[in-house]
């Protein structure tokens, strides 16, 4: 936990040793918005809360609102140390189990078919953003000295990967169940192959029947991912507009899409330290250089130091549980 919070953290003092001013700062800051920042942590609590809801609807109940709620907490506190790549959903489903007391071949689908919705997402998204991009400067100029066309290349790769992986999952979830064969009868892992087949046999019959779910399963399910990500895609221009009312909120807002969209791309736990300089690319041309550092210390705030501390207690909470069951 103590590295990616130091990269974060040293991202954040370079920010503020080259952008910050104290006195322009709090001459920005006396007209600074209260309801907008309540605003901001409200809407950070309604993601948590939406996510939760959405674990409990794909579920079918088998998992409580309160649980859902834990369940998306535990996945954006092992987000921050897991590459983004991964996201911390592969280590979340472990704690779905046992926090409910179902098998992990269960949790494994509640938690991969909301991955899927989350590359659904992505896979509409990115075109929606590279069209915006026409009409509007939705990318920063330095980004495209990286070359314009690579930097379509990279977002088109990830659209690839986004449609693959939904239809491994949806489609394909036998292909899970062959590759865990494959792996766990490896002389090391062999001893815990039959386990790990009944779970992923689990996992395959989970995920059949949510592929024959109605049409508005699939909608409602989509409607709160569109919520989750929405929510994370305006904390930072709720916190940016709290005290730069001059903000253009519809350009940050296809911004902040974009930032969490590249953001994917950083190998770091959570994406520290490479998030901070995005966040300075992307916001910084849209406000005073003095607030940079400011808001970008409440941003991470909110949508990763906070979740940090809720994952640790959620850590001594579920320790706790097994020592109960023991």
């Amino acid at each position: 936990m103590l590295w990616p919070l130091a990269l974060s953290l040293l991202a954040l003092g370079a920010v503020a040793a080259f952008t910050f001013k104290p006195g322009a700062f709090w001459t920005v800051a006396r007209t600074v918005n209260p309801w907008l920042l309540a605003g901001a942590c409200a809407i950070t609590a309604l993601r948590v809360f939406v996510g939760g809801w959405r674990f409990r609807f794909i579920s079918d109940g088998r998992l409580g609102l309160a649980e859902g709620v834990r369940g998306q907490l535990a996945w954006d506190f092992l987000s921050n140390f897991t590459p983004t790549a991964i996201g911390g959903g592969p280590i979340a489903i472990v704690y779905l189990a046992r926090d409910q007391n179902i098998p992990v071949g269960e949790a494994s689908a509640f938690m991969l078919f909301s991955m899927v919705l989350d590359q659904i997402w992505f896979a509409l998204s990115i075109p929606l953003l590279l069209g915006a991009s026409s009409f509007f400067n939705v990318f920063p100029d330095v980004a495209y000295g990286f070359g314009h066309w690579t930097f379509f290349a990279v977002f088109a790769g990830m659209l690839v990967w986004a449609i693959l992986f939904s239809y491994a999952i949806l489609f394909r979830p036998q292909l899970l169940r062959r590759l865990a064969g494959w792996v766990f009868s490896l002389r090391p892992l062999r001893r815990f192959r039959r386990r790990v087949v009944r779970e992923a046999t689990r996992f395959s019959e989970r995920a059949h029947r949510m592929r024959e779910q109605s049409v508005p399963f699939y909608l409602k399910s989509f409607l709160l991912t569109i919520g989750v990500w929405m929510g994370r895609y305006l904390l930072a221009v709720i916190v940016v507009w709290s005290v730069y009312p001059a903000l253009d909120v519809v350009l940050a807002t296809l911004r902040s899409a974009a930032l969490h969209m590249s953001g994917l791309l950083m190998p770091t736990p959570g994406g520290a330290g490479g998030v901070e300089g995005l966040y300075a690319l992307f916001f910084g041309p849209l406000m005073p250089a003095a607030l940079m550092a400011p808001t970008l210390l409440v941003w991470r705030f909110l949508g990763y130091y906070v979740f940090i501390g809720l994952g640790v207690y959620l850590s001594f909470h579920q320790a706790r549980q097994e020592l109960e069951r023991q």
